[in-house]
């Protein structure tokens, strides 16, 4: 089944000490082409992670965001007082009452409203430096790009699966185009014989009539306007096109080949017609055809 390049997937975690987000996006493209942004202490695995994406998204102009913050835990949070900050602060709050003589909750209401004039305590000054975060490791966080990788496949292959039907929607109308050109193909023929014989009594009475080099033109004349072995091969083409289609592996690039055989096909039918309806038919194909290149180029 065909599956599109145009892909989104996201995984998210949350844990007591950090929050990861991978956000996978991409869209066509003949090459992998893939842009990443890491958390500086992922740096050193962005090989691996290059290596991860080629290996499930294949190819396509790919974009993996990995954002990763620390989970800072408050007083409230985490049940405990910073008892020597809150001390201080009210040393200080007390001594302004006195010299003002407003009260330290008129003080602390006032300060809540002031931007910048409360202070928070420097690191190392009267207190204790906190303790070193715990490092997060690579094996704790590759299942979250394999994630969000997953479900990017997920969405290519929704797509995929709508790509499909409107493809094979666009073959079958060539089909039935051809199927049309099959059906007037013995008026067309006897049209050319019409032709042919209304030519034949103009040169016989000619005085320079040679019957071997009419014979010879006769004949290359219907070769070049047979279009039996174009039909079979187009058959053929379309019908290789369907089965390539439901492969398991990507076929974007040999459809693309495919198509150009079928379009070639056609083209042959065309110039060789010679018959005005045909010609009508082939420009309904032609234009199915496009169609399909058109949402090929969107095919992993």
């Amino acid at each position: 089944m065909l599956q599109s390049m145009t892909g989104y997937g996201v995984a998210h975690r949350d844990t007591d000490s950090y929050s990861a987000t991978v956000e996978v996006k991409s869209l066509n493209s003949k090459s992998l082409d893939l842009t990443l942004r890491l958390p500086r202490f992922l740096q050193d695995k962005e090989l691996e992670i290059r290596n991860l994406v080629s290996k499930n998204l294949v190819r396509g102009k790919v974009n993996l965001n990995f954002d990763f913050a620390r989970v800072r835990a408050t007083g409230a949070q985490s049940g405990v007082v910073n008892q020597a900050a809150l001390a201080a602060a009210y040393e200080e709050l007390r001594e302004l009452s006195t010299r003002t003589g407003a009260s330290v909750e008129l003080l602390a209401s006032i300060a809540k409203a002031l931007p910048g004039s409360l202070r928070l305590p420097i690191e190392g000054q009267g207190q204790a430096l906190p303790e070193q975060e715990e490092e997060v490791s690579w094996e704790e966080l590759l299942p979250l790009v394999q994630e969000a990788l997953d479900r990017a496949n997920e969405f290519r292959r929704t797509e995929g699966q709508t790509l499909t039907t409107e493809i094979l929607g666009y073959l079958d109308s060539i089909r039935i185009q051809l199927a049309e050109i099959e059906r007037h193909d013995p008026n067309r023929v006897e049209n050319v014989r019409e032709r042919l014989r209304s030519h034949l009594a103009d040169l016989a009475s000619s005085e320079q009539f040679s019957q071997v080099r009419f014979e010879q033109e006769l004949i290359f004349y219907i070769e070049k306007l047979d279009i039996a072995e174009e039909k079979v091969r187009l058959v053929s083409h379309l019908h290789y096109f369907t089965e390539t289609v439901y492969l398991p592996e990507p076929t974007g690039k040999k459809l693309a080949f495919i198509s150009q055989e079928i379009g070639r096909e056609i083209n042959t039918i065309g110039s060789k017609a010679n018959d005005s309806i045909v010609q009508h038919l082939v420009v309904g194909m032609k234009e199915e055809l496009e169609k399909i290149k058109e949402q090929i180029n969107n095919i992993l």
